[in-house]
């Protein structure tokens, strides 16, 4: 990062005392580093610290009466090349969501010419609270990097969601961003991504369905997206959203509806990531109308749904590279060699729902990848956003 204009902001959370060692590190690698702090945030930490450390002075206020200066917040977005948010609380969070400015820190975000990263941090009844959920989402969507925030200790003695990544993980996401940014490593490839559950209707109310959130192929098309790629996300019925200018978004619902997207985008693709959980089966024949209670039970006739990844098995040319996903309960290496085998992919990437912290509507994931050679590569247990990149990375140097 030698050179790298990096603009520090910190708000008012308990955390702000770590940034000292954020700032040490920056500076250690080359790093130019300016800060501004909001009014909280020097309760956690001195301005004078932050100062010497950074090297520069820091910007508190609009207007410094003592001297009769202006601080240009335009200035600021001018000469950064990244802006870092940490900690960013919830209450500097809604702000920025809703483009609130009531700050020299927020008006500074507002006029930013260049990327911004945030670290959250914050109780973690406040973290899982659906107000800041939906903030951090409206972030994401205003192409905002939001490092998650770690389990551990909190301020209010309690354990759990909620504490800042630590300095070293948000230096490393710092030298990700410019390592990504200079790359562009897929920059020229279109990728096919399915993502999230299909639901199969049995009635205009009732449907067979499973528990995926997509959160899984979402964090995967970021990471594609940030490292150049075409991508076209093929997404079930799922809460997750994400907008990029290089994305082409297809909501589905059934798995006949994705089999059509997929059929209608492969061809075109040069690389396929198949991480949607497609129902296997679905009612032979869907009720017009609700089905009624009554003293006798109902059977419910299932045929089999279209696989759609021994579809683009079946269909792969010599150019074109195939992902696939397995979820098993036992026998996971047999079983996804099997797989793998079968449906002429790639590698395959295998997750249990033995392993705990991995599987569905979590946080995290706990992945092992196998490729056409039988080639075993095992990554520890990680947040989504990590799994994503330890899975793009691969995929990046198997296609180079």
């Amino acid at each position: 990062m030698q050179g790298k204009r990096i603009l520090l902001g910190i708000t008012g959370g308990i955390a702000a005392y770590k940034i000292a060692f954020l700032i040490r590190m920056l500076k250690k690698s080359g790093a130019e580093v300016r800060c501004i702090m909001t009014p909280a945030s020097s309760d956690f930490i001195s301005p004078l610290v932050v100062s010497t450390l950074s090297g520069n002075p820091v910007g508190i206020e609009f207007w410094n009466k003592q001297t009769g200066e202006w601080t240009n917040h335009v200035e600021f977005g001018l000469w950064a090349d990244v802006l870092v948010i940490a900690p960013l609380t919830a209450s500097s969070l809604a702000k920025m969501a809703i483009g609130n400015s009531d700050n020299l820190l927020l008006a500074t975000y507002l006029s930013m010419k260049c990327p911004t990263l945030v670290a959250p941090a914050m109780d973690l009844d406040m973290y899982q609270h659906p107000s800041v959920k939906r903030n951090l989402l409206q972030l994401e969507a205003d192409q905002v990097v939001v490092i998650p925030a770690e389990r551990g200790e909190l301020a209010s003695g309690l354990e759990g969601e909620g504490r800042m990544a630590e300095p070293e993980t948000i230096f490393k996401a710092i030298a990700t961003f410019f390592e990504q940014k200079n790359t562009g490593r897929l920059k020229g490839h279109k990728i096919l991504i399915t993502a999230g559950p299909t639901f199969e209707a049995i009635d205009p109310v009732r449907f067979i369905g499973n528990h995926s959130s997509g959160k899984m192929g979402f964090e995967i098309a970021k990471v594609c997206l940030s490292e150049g790629a075409d991508v076209v996300l093929i997404a079930g019925p799922t809460h997750q959203t994400l907008t990029h200018h290089r994305l082409q978004q297809i909501d589905v619902v059934s798995a006949d509806e994705m089999f059509e997207a997929v059929k209608a985008h492969w061809e075109s693709s040069d690389t396929g990531v198949f991480a949607a959980a497609v129902a296997d089966y679905k009612p032979i024949s869907v009720a017009s109308s609700k089905m009624k209670k009554s003293d006798i039970d109902p059977t419910i006739a299932l045929v089999k749904n279209p696989d759609l990844l021994a579809w683009a098995g079946a269909h792969k040319s010599k150019n074109q590279y195939l992902v696939g996903f397995a979820l098993e309960t036992e026998d996971l290496l047999q079983n996804g060699m099997l797989k793998l085998k079968k449906k002429n992919l790639d590698f395959i990437v295998l997750n249990s729902l033995a392993d705990e912290g991995a599987g569905f509507s979590v946080d995290t994931n706990k992945i092992t990848i196998l490729d056409e050679r039988n080639k075993q590569t095992e990554f520890e247990l990680s947040s989504k956003q990590k799994v994503a990149e330890n899975i793009v990375e691969y995929l990046i140097n198997s296609i180079q």
